[in-house]
């Protein structure tokens, strides 16, 4: 299949490239999606994040190159990357758990990190509801952080947004103002390839607004795969978008579009949560 051959073909680009400085950039190019998009599912497919991948086939090689060589151990740090040496032996210990400079010795034990392929698994018992729908574009208000371009690093920023948010009184003040599609209090993740990355707490809202803390953003209009789901967040709304990527996209004559992801929350319940997840999607050419 097409989409996943383009994902194998990125897979060859980081082997290709493991000496250098890989350009996230460049292997979502390879992959003909967005860089968020690619890191995205990346990480639900290989139950991985694509730098921790990195990270660990670096350490892997590295491994070889100590054991079967003679190389010193600065020499293999630079070769992966690393102009440190106490931030290779850092990582070469996360990875194999001992010091670069023991791995020649006799019984020692080492980690091995194969690279990934992707293929297609038939999944699907359980039902997803969803439905294809054309919007056009929407005002959003609401709070905004910067994203990092490696989304792992974004695991902090975005709970501490809503645990903020939620206490300061920003969520009340939002739904005070929220006028139009879509309903609720939504979680829009702005990562397209032409601006800066951000991530809102936000409404849709056509009103004008003088508070200086918010920010407004306009999505423009796209086809939206939307998913409904409920459960106990974030859990419930994680496992949602694992299955998105790995069993409804694979197949369903969808690609992602370079918009941004948005998550739909209905109802101020974390623990029973009922929510929508609105992905950007374009017809496969």
């Amino acid at each position: 299949m097409e989409w996943i051959e383009r994902l194998n073909k990125a897979i060859d680009y980081i082997e290709e490239h493991m000496g250098e400085k890989i350009d996230y950039d460049q292997v979502a190019k390879v992959a003909c999606c967005s860089t968020y998009h690619f890191q995205r599912m990346f990480a639900y497919m290989a139950n991985v994040s694509l730098s921790e991948y990195i990270r660990r086939r670096r350490m892997s090689l590295a491994a070889v190159d100590l054991q079967s060589g003679d190389e010193k151990v600065v020499d293999v740090a630079l070769k992966y990357g690393y102009t440190s040496p106490t931030s290779f032996n850092r990582a070469f210990q996360s990875v194999h758990g001992i010091a670069p400079s023991l791995v020649k010795e006799e019984g020692v034990s080492l980690r091995a990190y194969p690279p990934i392929s992707f293929k297609i698994i038939i999944k699907g018992a359980d039902k997803m509801n969803y439905r294809i729908e054309k919007k056009e574009a929407f005002r959003i208000v609401g709070i905004a952080e910067p994203l990092h371009k490696e989304i792992d690093k974004n695991f902090e920023i975005v709970p501490q947004m809503w645990q903020k948010a939620a206490m300061d009184g920003t969520i009340p003040k939002l739904v005070s103002i929220m006028e139009g599609e879509p309903v609720g209090v939504l979680g829009v993740s702005v990562c397209n390839d032409f601006e800066e990355w951000k991530y809102f707490i936000a409404v849709a809202s056509a009103k004008e607004t003088v508070d200086q803390a918010l920010e407004e953003y306009v999505v423009s209009p796209f086809t939206w795969a939307i998913f409904s789901g409920e459960g106990q967040c974030p859990q419930a709304i994680q496992e949602l978008e694992q299955r998105i990527v790995t069993e409804w996209l694979p197949t369903s004559g969808y690609e992602y579009d370079n918009g941004p992801d948005i998550e739909v929350y209905l109802n101020p319940e974390p623990q029973n949560a009922k929510f929508e997840v609105w992905i950007p999607v374009r017809k496969k050419k």
